[in-house]
Formats: C-alpha cells, structure tokens, sequence
C-alpha cells in the first residue's frame, strides 16, 4: 500500500529566483531572513538535509555542515508566471499558470464592485489593496455602523471580503464570496476570492479562524489522475480550497498549524492508499504578511520539534515530501508574497540519503514523481526524480 505525504510549508522560500527584479523582490531569502531570530531551531529539518539545498547552504554560513542527511534535497524554481498560493500549488501539481491572475493595485474597477452590491444588497467599503489587520481596524467601525462589506486586495490575484461575525453570519458572508466567485470570471478571474471573518470591539478587531477561500477550478493536474487511477486524495487545511474540491476524495480544514500537523498525523495512522496533501498556512498568514520574523521563527521550530512525530509513524511503503509554494519574507519592506525558490525534501525508508538533486527546473516536478510512484503515467507538467530518489 504505497502513501505519499506532501507538505507544503506556506511561504517558506529559500531565495530569490533569477526573475525576482521583475516581480520588486530582488534580495529575498525568507529562510535566511526568519533564521536570523534567537527562537529559531530546526535540528530535525537539518538532519533531513533542508540546510544543505542550493542557495541555502551558501546562506547559512555559520552552520556546521556534513554530507550525512538523511533524506534526498533540491532546490525548486517556479516555472509559472506569479508568486501566489494558488499558482504555486497548482504548480506543485503539475499546472503550470503561463499568464498570471489578474492583481488591482488601484482597486477593482467600477462595474466589478456596483455588480456586487447590486447582487449582495449592501455597499462596499475600502476597495484597495491594504493588510488584512490595517483594514479592520481602519475600515471596521464604519462596517459595524452601516452594515457595509469591507472589499480589498493586496499584491496578489485576491478579492477579500472583510465582515464582524456579529454583524454578518459566516454562512452568509461565505454566501456573499459564492457570489464574487461567480462575478470574478473571465479577464476578472482573480486566483482566489476570500471570506475574512473578524471579531472584537472598536479598535480591537482580531480576525477568526473562520477564512474561507474561493478558487477557480484548475485543469487537469496530478490530483485528478490519481483519482482516475482509484487512489484517495486527501486535502488537510486550504487544500480543498486552493483547487475548488477538483481531484480531492476527502479534506479536513484546519484552524493552524497546529491542528494540520494533528490531522497529519492521524491520517498516517490511519489506512488509505494515495495521497495526503497538506497546507500550513500560518508561516504566510500570520507571520510572512506581517513581518513578524520571531513569529515566523517560532513557527518553524515548531513544525521542527512536531517532525520526529511524523517520520517515526510512517510505513515501509511511505514517502514524506516537503515544499513550500513561495516566498514571504518577513524582513523585506513589503508585505506580500515573494518570488523565490522552495526547497523539495524527500524522506522514507525507500528514499536515498545524503543526496542532493542540485536546482529543478519546476514545482511541477514534484507531480511528475509521485504519479510515477503510483505508476501512473503523466498527463501534466514536470519531470520524474523519483528514480533519482529512490535507493
């Protein structure tokens, strides 16, 4: 019964790629930047061989390095054009996005936003690009006050929808997102359309676990052929979102990292055959967008201290891969996402030790392997390492 285990590490990046100036992001390296905080530890992604990948090795100067690791490394370029979560997980599935999402840095345009009052029945607040904690607390009083949706966006394809839970239910702003989702097609076809649910009293606003994210659906990617071939596709956390449930057999969201490294571990224990897919999103949601780097770092060390957890509970037959989907680095100017490498880590009982694969050319590479593990053979994009790998 083979089982992969595919984590994506939300926004760790490990360097700027070479097209980075074309995105302002020239210099970015959210690794280097997070490890730099007294609180960050990670022994356990060490001795996998995370700090041994291109463009990480020769950052971290001031480690000790040796060749005894204990998994197979490489360094992951982006092929897609964009530096979003959606494009970045699709690409990890084998969809390589040649045009990027549409972004509004200057707001979504006029028609866009009458069409969705018209539709929602209330009025928009905002409508610009802002940090997710700076509009409630600018925008939330107002909101309260006349029952008006807080709309904005950032540097990414989004359309956010900012709402008190005790003026306006979860269930209906998420009906309210279903409806954006509809309208946000075509040249207005953002990556994602996102319910921001907050609480609190004015000025101490604090959004809730309660996010729900909007997706338009991908084409064919690795997740459907393995569905076509009869395995099961497990979704843990924004997984079930980021591909509109496409390809996915069962999902369980989460509210943090916390509770996805839980359900990760319960899905090892359990029986399946296929594919558990997860997210942890509060490396890039809590920390990355807000340039706390000791957040950040905390973070990490503790997805590092949960590890031993993880590798002592698989089988013979398993393989554990961790990634990332892009960039946030917390000690840029910027608060947005960043266009760099990710870091590919493989670790099983099959899986070859101290052995680097240098720089990829694709996320998309990582599709190609697991298929090939499954036997399956490729509809999408990427090339196989799994022969590379495998020991």
């Amino acid at each position: 019964m083979k089982r992969v285990f595919l984590v994506v590490l939300d926004s760790v990046g490990i360097g700027q790629l070479p097209d980075a100036k074309d995105y302002n992001d020239e210099g970015s390296h959210t690794l280097y930047a997070v490890s730099k905080s007294e609180h960050f530890h990670m022994p356990h992604m060490k001795n996998l061989g995370l700090f041994n990948i291109d463009g990480v090795k020769d950052r971290f100067t001031h480690m000790n390095f040796d060749h005894n690791y204990a998994g197979s490394i490489a360094r992951l370029a982006e092929k897609s054009k964009g530096k979003d979560t959606t494009t970045g997980h699709w690409e990890i599935a084998g969809l390589i996005s040649n045009k990027p999402f549409p972004t509004y840095p200057n707001g979504f345009p006029e028609e866009i936003i009458k069409e969705f009052e018209e539709k929602t029945g209330r009025k928009v607040l905002c409508n610009r690009p802002y940090s997710g904690t700076e509009v409630i607390r600018e925008y939330g009083k107002e909101h309260i006050e006349t029952g008006a949706l807080i709309v904005y966006t950032s540097a990414d394809s989004v359309f956010q929808v900012a709402a008190h839970e005790d003026i306006i239910p979860v269930e209906e702003l998420y009906r309210y997102c279903g409806i954006a989702r509809k309208i946000l097609r075509g040249e207005h076809g953002v990556g994602r359309v996102i319910a921001r649910p907050f609480i609190g009293t004015y000025p101490n606003f604090t959004r809730t676990s309660n996010r729900h994210d909007y997706s338009l659906a991908p084409s064919l990617t690795m997740l459907d052929q393995l569905v076509e071939a009869g395995l099961d596709v497990i979704g843990v956390g924004k997984i079930y979102d980021i591909f509109a449930g496409k390809g996915i057999t069962d999902s369980v969201r989460t509210k943090n990292n916390q509770e996805g490294i839980d359900r990760l571990i319960e899905r090892i224990s359990k029986d399946f055959e296929g594919l558990c897919f997860v997210n942890l999103v509060d490396f890039d949601m809590i920390y990355g967008h807000r340039n706390d780097i000791d957040g950040y770092a905390k973070a990490l060390s503790y997805f590092d201290s949960r590890l031993p957890e993880i590798t002592e509970a698989l089988r013979d037959e398993d393989i554990l891969i961790i990634t990332a989907d892009h960039g946030c680095d917390p000690s840029t100017p910027s608060t947005d996402h960043s266009r760099e490498y990710v870091p590919m880590v493989a670790y099983g009982s099959k899986i070859k030790r101290n052995n680097n694969l240098g720089t990829r050319e694709s996320f998309a590479d990582i599709a190609a392997t697991i298929l090939d593990y499954f036997n399956i053979q490729s509809k999408i994009s990427g090339k196989s390492f799994l022969n590379d790998i495998i020991g």
